[in-house]
């Protein structure tokens, strides 16, 4: 776990510990902690007993006079670049909010898919105000513990469809399966493959749709053993992209759904001696610091990781405060970042 800020978590009973027995928020318990006005009497009298009743002492104040926030950050991993830069647009956000974050890798789960009860015991303990979660997988007995302990939450990137009402934010990755699609073709590309991600994901089969639909728009019939599922694995993808030029008529070029899985396909050409972009044309997916290290350096469609994290962290300090948004969710364009992997279709014999 890392930890950014410098307050410390006092002993004792949390805001959040105090929330939940009063019935309430954490952002409704604070407001009557710090005196302020918009409170029901009602719930007020609920809040003030409880925080008698459980001895709460309330936390030294910094900065000021002004007590800073605590949120927790879920992350599916912290050994990637696309960790790296969730990470750098929630501190960002997150400093200009005067909040502190908790990072952890990971949301464990104990065999049924049950939430992990350790974990979840020490997001209430440590009294977080909201949670963020990067390509999380929540199961139904999870979403449920965050309700009815009243902790506000917002998905970065969900795997899987949320349920009805839960907050997320992602990137138009239709558009962006459209627009990497559009490319080739206008580079004269007609047999064009697609390395996709998983079947069952959000940005998987938006992608894929994204796909099958500029080829639909410009008139091209989809060739079903031009699509081929790696589920974002890099090793995966360059099985998949050697199965693809053993075809009888191979692709002239591949659409990849990420970064990471074009790093296998430029691994698979590179066995059998061809290059890129003279003898495939290859667009990634993501726009991470691979895509510019690889040679030749990756077109690719840049989703905007950080500002999507930024995003989520603001929406979830409003949700902190009580409000809703208007949009449960918020999708951030992609765009085309065009580099050296992509060219017209070489002239062949035959």
């Amino acid at each position: 776990m890392v930890r950014t800020g410098s307050a410390s978590v006092t002993a004792g009973p949390t805001l959040a510990v105090v929330a939940r027995e009063a019935g309430v928020s954490v952002p409704t318990a604070s407001k009557v902690v710090n005196g302020r006005e918009d409170v029901a009497p009602e719930t007020r009298r609920r809040v003030t007993e409880a925080l008698h009743r459980l001895g709460y002492v309330r936390r030294p104040r910094f900065d000021g006079g002004k007590p800073p926030g605590l949120v927790d950050l879920v992350v599916h991993s912290l050994d990637s670049s696309w960790s790296g830069a969730v990470l750098h647009g929630v501190e960002e956000a997150a400093h200009d909010a005067g909040l502190e974050v908790v990072v952890s890798a990971g949301l464990s789960r104990s065999r049924g898919g049950r939430p992990e009860r350790g974990w979840l015991d020490k997001l209430t303990a440590r009294g977080s105000s909201g949670v963020l979660f990067n390509l999380a997988e929540l199961t139904p007995p999870q979403y449920s513990w965050l309700d009815q302990h009243r902790i506000p939450f917002v998905m970065i990137d969900p795997v899987l469809e949320p349920p009805p009402g839960m907050v997320s934010v992602g990137a138009a990755n239709w558009q962006g399966g459209v627009t990497a699609t559009e490319h080739l073709l206008s580079l004269g590309h007609e047999r064009i493959a697609v390395v996709a991600g998983h079947r069952r994901t959000m940005a998987g089969n938006a992608r894929l749709a994204g796909y099958r639909s500029a080829l639909a728009s410009a008139g091209l019939r989809q060739r079903p053993e031009y699509v081929r599922h790696a589920g974002f694995d890099e090793s995966v993808a360059r099985v998949r992209m050697l199965e693809l030029l053993d075809l009888p008529e191979p692709p002239t070029a591949v659409f990849v759904c990420s970064d990471r899985m074009a790093l296998g396909v430029y691994e698979a050409l590179s066995e059998r001696a061809l290059k890129v972009p003279h003898d495939m044309s290859v667009v990634g997916f993501d726009d991470l610091p691979e895509s510019r290290w690889v040679t030749p350096a990756l077109t690719t469609v840049r989703q905007p990781l950080s500002e999507m994290a930024a995003t989520a962290l603001r929406l979830l300090v409003r949700m902190m405060d009580g409000h809703r948004p208007e949009s449960t969710r918020t999708e951030l364009s992609t765009r085309l970042v065009e580099r050296a992997s992509t060219a017209a279709p070489a002239e062949r014999p035959g």
